[in-house]
């Protein structure tokens, strides 16, 4: 004898979110991946451009854990892309300083991360992009602007074989 499932009174937010946000993740990291970067150093990159900042300031813009962030500058070092240099302002710190050859990379991985976003939008008709956008927006600086605390993290479910 089986439960008879609960009624859904309400369109599944959630789902609509983490697979729409999951499916646009994988083309963003097969497209950062023709040019040798993953999301996480293209972050790096572009936000330790903008102004000089340390790896954990980096690492709380990209959402990013300390060992995470230390891996990934690290790759970013290997590859001849950025260096730990000793802050102008505070010499207690260290920040991530982009070579030229990262600034260059960093503006071929923007316009591919450009690029993918582009092609997510224009699948969309004009209303719906404007639309989309407009209550996106909205969500993310209002009702839905600051995670609460919750008894344990929410984790990705696993994918299936299909």
């Amino acid at each position: 004898m089986s439960a008879m499932a609960p009624a859904r009174t309400e369109s599944d937010l959630s789902f609509l979110l983490d697979h729409t946000g999951h499916v646009l993740r994988t083309r963003m990291a097969a497209a950062l991946a023709e040019i040798g970067l993953t999301a996480r150093m293209h972050c790096v990159l572009v936000h330790a451009l903008q102004e000089e900042r340390t790896q954990i300031q980096l690492a709380e813009i990209g959402d990013m854990d300390k060992t995470t962030m230390v891996v990934t500058v690290d790759a970013l070092e290997k590859a001849g892309l950025a260096e730990r240099r000793p802050s102008g302002t505070d010499r207690r710190a260290r920040i991530v300083a982009v070579t030229e050859k990262g600034a260059e990379l960093a503006r071929q991985s923007q316009a591919i991360v450009d690029g993918v976003h582009r092609a997510a939008l224009d699948s969309l008709p004009g209303e719906d992009r404007e639309a989309l956008l407009h209550a996106l927006n909205l969500l993310v600086n209002g009702h839905l602007a600051t995670p609460i605390p919750a008894p344990q993290t929410a984790r990705r479910a696993r994918e299936s074989s299909r």
